[in-house]
């Protein structure tokens, strides 16, 4: 033991001063990038603070809870935009992972053939691609009269609750959900597909040989072995849909009023500042700072969440 060691020491000595030189330069070269993007990243939060200042002086945390956006007499408050934020990202998570994991699960298990499969993860691939005012322009003029009547159902049904008690007219909370789901549905999708092809053969061998049935060997076995990484890609998704700006201000109606209905027009952070950033002044432009810096802070929760929770489950499986 004590030989091993002398000469791997004196290995370490006798390395060429240029190798060592390179190893040098190649840490000093990796600290010094990660240390321009975390001072990038610290300079964005200082900036928009600072722009945020005399609003968060004049409307401290009550910006938070109130819905009130009037201009003319000076009054701000962002909790009709933080509501159609979080409902908006929330419910489009809910109804995209079962769908991007799912079909992650249908092109890497030899489900089908792999002409199909191919063909269908290209797609997928390809729906990535699509820039979001193309996607935007496609749920206005497509996808909302096509789920029009859906929404007619919905409010007939289920008009009583207060989600539900706004007759669908056109731009509204559900359309704006539903172009999220197209939009992070790629990501959730390819994130999950790499995972599982991660898995190493032998546990899914392993499985089949004690028994196992395919589809109890995927969700015993294999889906517990990726689950870290597609907990990353959801929380991933989560911060895309967050911020998603051009294809959501097109579609959620914009509305200033506050209202817990889904098929009312909404508004969220990213189309609030998009659509009134170039024509603020005075305390405006600060409370639209404000309002971006609360956004920031939602998706430093998120990334933070994410990292709490794929170490969590890659400890755990």
């Amino acid at each position: 033991m004590t030989t091993d060691s002398s000469n791997d020491a004196f290995t370490l000595r006798r390395r060429p001063p240029l190798e060592r030189f390179l190893d040098t330069g190649f840490r000093q070269l990796t600290l010094a990038l990660a240390s321009v993007v975390a001072l990038l990243l610290l300079g964005i939060f200082l900036t928009i603070a600072e722009g945020a200042h005399e609003a968060i002086g004049t409307f401290g945390a009550g910006f938070l809870v109130s819905s009130a956006w009037d201009p003319v007499n000076n009054q701000y408050g962002a909790l009709v935009a933080i509501y159609g934020t979080m409902v908006s990202s929330l419910l489009a998570l809910a109804i995209a992972v079962p769908l991007g994991v799912g079909t992650a699960i249908f092109i890497t298990e030899d489900l089908i053939p792999t002409r199909l499969r191919s063909a269908i993860g290209l797609m997928v691939e390809l729906l990535a691609a699509i820039p979001s005012v193309v996607l935007g322009l496609w749920a206005i003029f497509v996808m909302e009269p096509a789920i029009r009547p859906a929404l007619e159902l919905l409010h007939r049904l289920l008009g009583w609750t207060p989600f539900f008690d706004t007759i669908p007219q056109g731009p509204g909370m559900a359309p704006a959900i539903l172009i999220l789901v197209v939009m992070i549905l790629p990501i959730i999708t390819a994130i999950s597909r790499d995972a599982l092809n991660q898995v190493p053969l032998e546990l899914r061998q392993a499985a089949y040989g004690i028994g196992s049935t395919r589809w109890g060997a995927i969700f015993n076995i294999i889906l517990p072995a990726a689950i870290s990484a597609i907990v990353g890609g959801v929380m991933l998704s989560l911060g895309r849909a967050m911020g998603e700006t051009m294809a959501v201000t097109m579609i959620i109606g914009n509305s200033l009023n506050f209202s817990f209905s889904l098929l009312a027009p909404g508004n969220t952070i990213s189309a609030m500042l998009a659509n009134q950033f170039g024509e603020a002044s005075g305390i405006q432009v600060s409370a639209l700072m404000y309002a971006a810096l609360v956004l920031m802070v939602l998706t430093f929760i998120v990334n933070v969440l994410a990292q709490m929770l794929v170490r969590r489950f890659s400890l755990r499986y």
